[in-house]
């Protein structure tokens, strides 16, 4: 009796040791430094709000699909927020912000989004949008879950559909994915 409490004790012990330690921002930072993770990311804490800031910044979409889609450009934001100087877990969700250069707006009406895998649709919703005419510009927040991240990080030409408009990731931009994914991962 007293080894199956010993033994039980231990496992118990075990389960508290192995769960994952929290991620340190300067441990973060080493991982985006050592990986060659995108120079887009960028880490950054704000002492005064006592918040961590983890993010990067993608390149345009292509010129052709902007033009088609009647817009000037286009690129997106990815990344989280979070207390502290610590990531205590690996984040559920994302921030995914779309910056639209366009002379008239284009996603008042429509700015759900969609994104096209080999054998799967993501139904990512409908964006908070905010539209600025003076500086012509247009802006599409979304929360994206770490598992439709993952799926469309792991695959290639992935498609995407904001309004009626379709789009190509680039693989910058889909390493950008990746990157973040890798360096946001807590007990790695």
């Amino acid at each position: 009796m007293k080894y199956v409490i010993a033994v039980c004790a231990f496992l118990l012990l075990l389960t508290f040791t192995t769960t994952a330690q929290p991620l340190s921002n300067d441990a973060i930072q080493q991982r985006i430094n050592s990986a060659k993770a995108q120079k887009a990311i960028v880490l950054t804490y704000d002492a005064a709000g006592k918040t961590t800031k983890l993010g990067g910044i993608s390149e345009n979409f292509s010129e052709d699909e902007a033009s088609r889609s009647g817009i000037l450009a286009m690129n997106f934001a990815v990344g989280i927020f979070y207390p502290g100087n610590d990531l205590v877990k690996s984040p559920e969700s994302f921030l995914l912000a779309f910056w639209v250069l366009s002379k008239k707006a284009r996603f008042g009406a429509n700015h759900s989004l969609t994104v096209a895998l080999r054998d799967e649709m993501l139904v990512i919703g409908s964006a908070r949008y905010v539209a600025k005419p003076r500086e012509q510009m247009e802006y599409l927040d979304f929360e994206i879950s770490r598992e439709n991240l993952m799926k469309i990080a792991g695959q290639t030409d992935v498609r995407l559909q904001l309004g009626d408009e379709q789009f190509t990731f680039t693989k910058s931009q889909m390493k950008l994915f990746a990157d973040l994914l890798m360096v946001t991962e807590v007990g790695q």
